[in-house]
């Protein structure tokens, strides 16, 4: 069962026109919710993001985010989803293919649950990265449909060997492919300022609201490949990765190699947080 727009329909019925602008120009903005025990997780955070996103496209939402909110609880209920995400998507709507706004398209909205376990074996384990140039545009603010930069930056990872990619731009570090980027260096978090050339995560929120909470100093500020190269630890924040160390960039060893005492504590903080324990 999926939601179209205010309808609750059977997946196999969905189906999208060929002159639906996010199919053709990638017009749309997305969410995705965490679900934990069968409640969202941080809703009112991304529920505004929704609406930043849509506002800095001027694409004008179905209907309010109330009821909205209604009816993704709903969906969760008729799925009985315990462990999993919630997909949100907005086009903008079928109109003739041209590059101007249609005047009058009616917006399209998409939801559809998904089970997806913790990844907990990253979460314990670590993974690997590579560094790759961000050719992305201007606002990764912005949580668009068009992520083939970063689906490529990922493809190119998987080829080296890695998990992911991180992204530079001109040398300096931004984020990854689908999390956003914490380094740990002499017990201080830094993370790129949360400005048109990253993604203003849900997680990273949480993540910087606790590290200040239980002590450890955070700073929103850019970091270089250079120093990225002497961290003492590194993550990946997000919405389905959590908090999951990166113990190897490029080939070499983060710190000691094993996810640090940092990364350690906002993990314990972060399941607190959830109510894991």
């Amino acid at each position: 069962m999926l939601l179209m727009n205010d309808r609750f329909v059977p997946k196999k019925e969905a189906s999208v026109s060929y002159l639906d602008r996010g199919y053709v120009f990638g017009d749309g903005v997305y969410e995705v919710f965490r679900v934990y025990g069968g409640r969202m997780f941080e809703p009112e955070a991304h529920y505004r993001r929704l609406e930043r996103s849509a506002a800095a496209l001027k694409l004008r939402l179905p209907f309010p985010i109330a009821q909205l909110d209604a009816k993704l609880r709903e969906l969760l209920l008729r799925e009985s989803v315990r462990d999993g995400t919630v997909y949100v998507q907005i086009t903008r709507g079928v109109a003739p293919r041209a590059h101007a706004f249609p005047p009058d398209a009616e917006p399209v909205l998409i939801a559809y649950c998904t089970e997806v376990a913790r990844p907990l074996a990253a979460i314990r384990n670590g993974i690997k990265a590579v560094t790759a140039p961000d050719i992305r545009w201007l606002r990764c603010d912005i949580k668009t449909i068009n992520l083939l930069p970063n689906v490529m930056a990922k493809q190119e990872a998987l080829e080296r060997g890695a998990d992911d990619a991180i992204f530079h731009r001109d040398g300096v570090v931004t984020e990854c492919t689908a999390a956003n980027l914490m380094m740990v260096r002499d017990g201080v978090i830094y993370t790129h300022p949360a400005n048109h050339l990253i993604l203003h995560g849900v997680t990273r929120s949480v993540v910087l609201e606790l590290a200040r909470a239980i002590g450890i100093p955070a700073r929103e500020q850019p970091f270089t490949l250079d120093e990225l190269a002497r961290a003492d630890e590194l993550f990946a924040t997000g919405t389905t990765a959590e908090i999951t160390p990166i113990l190897e960039v490029d080939g070499r060893p983060v710190g000691d190699g094993r996810p640090g005492p940092v990364t350690r504590k906002l993990q314990d903080a972060f399941e607190r947080r959830v109510g894991l324990e």
